[in-house]
């Protein structure tokens, strides 16, 4: 199998679509949307956000979400984990799972001339030509696949199966447990790319705090709506965050919050599932967090 050219996201409108979220949670009225339905509200230009981040406008091929205890990792359109296989090579690119190797581990396959993207570097995505004609999607070189037996998001049946085969991070390489993980991304509806706690829920910033000097004005029962992301140390572990961007910030009550450029950090306690956002926009001075501490969806 030889591999192709590189490709870019695609911009393609697919209006109307029952996706899943990050982390496989149905998308529900009041919550963010699949990972790449298209903008409503009038905004950016199609195809950017208020971050010139390149946002697809159609259903995205790859995406990210979070697996507790591996972190981000990759998915399909559907939120479904992928995987790399051992006994593929990533230079050159070349799949050796066909026949009933295909059949449990089904390919990834660009199904259109672009591979659509969300979360995931652009410039590390390609495709190569499989035995039989079709299109696989690769990343940093390395094939990637389902796995039969993950039926719903956020499933990752497959991890380590046979020794060979693991879940895929966004760079391509393994996806590793993260013990210690505190903060990581996920892609989140029509916000993108945001940051999230370890087990995927979505994290939030509030105008009415400030960033330099990092404060907090959020306590009582404001934190009780808005539970900070409390931390035990200014050093965490992170995932797809810029690790000089992020500090702590010390409360009203003596306890650490996690913040990331300045901005103080915090869950929302009407978010039920990951992939939930229904904090986004609440009073006009709540937002999902980027991973630079930029607002989400502005």
């Amino acid at each position: 199998m030889t591999s192709t050219r590189a490709v870019v996201v695609g911009a393609a409108a697919l209006l109307g679509i029952a996706l899943l979220g990050a982390c496989g949670k149905a998308a529900e009225s009041g919550t963010a949307q699949p990972a790449a339905q298209e903008q409503a509200a009038a905004g950016p230009l199609a195809g950017q956000n208020a971050g010139n981040e390149v946002v697809p406008q159609g259903a995205p091929d790859l995406a990210t979400a979070v697996v507790p205890g591996l972190g981000t990792v990759l998915t399909n359109g559907e939120g479904l984990t992928l995987y790399r296989f051992d006994n593929d090579t990533a230079k050159p690119s070349q799949s050796t799972c066909d026949g009933g190797c295909a059949e449990k581990w089904p390919p990834l396959l660009a199904t259109s001339g672009d591979v659509r993207v969300q979360g995931v570097d652009q410039s590390l995505v390609a495709t190569l030509d499989r035995a039989d004609g079709t299109r696989q999607v690769t990343v940093a070189g390395w094939p990637v696949y389902r796995f039969a037996e993950d039926v719903s998001p956020g499933q990752a049946k497959g991890q380590g199966v046979a020794g060979t085969w693991f879940v895929a991070a966004p760079d391509g390489k393994k996806a590793a447990p993260a013990a210690g993980l505190v903060l990581t991304t996920a892609s989140v509806g029509n916000l993108g790319t945001v940051l999230t706690d370890k087990d995927g829920m979505t994290l939030y910033r509030f105008d009415k705090d400030t960033a330099d000097p990092s404060a907090s004005n959020c306590d009582g029962d404001c934190a009780v709506q808005w539970p900070p992301l409390l931390v035990d140390s200014p050093q965490f572990e992170v995932q797809g965050v810029d690790q000089s961007s992020v500090g702590a910030v010390t409360r009203a009550d003596g306890k650490l919050q996690a913040t990331v450029a300045g901005w103080p950090l915090y869950l929302f306690a009407d978010d039920t599932v990951c992939g939930d956002a229904k904090g986004q926009g609440v009073g006009g001075v709540w937002f999902a967090a980027k991973p630079d501490g930029t607002k989400a969806g502005v």
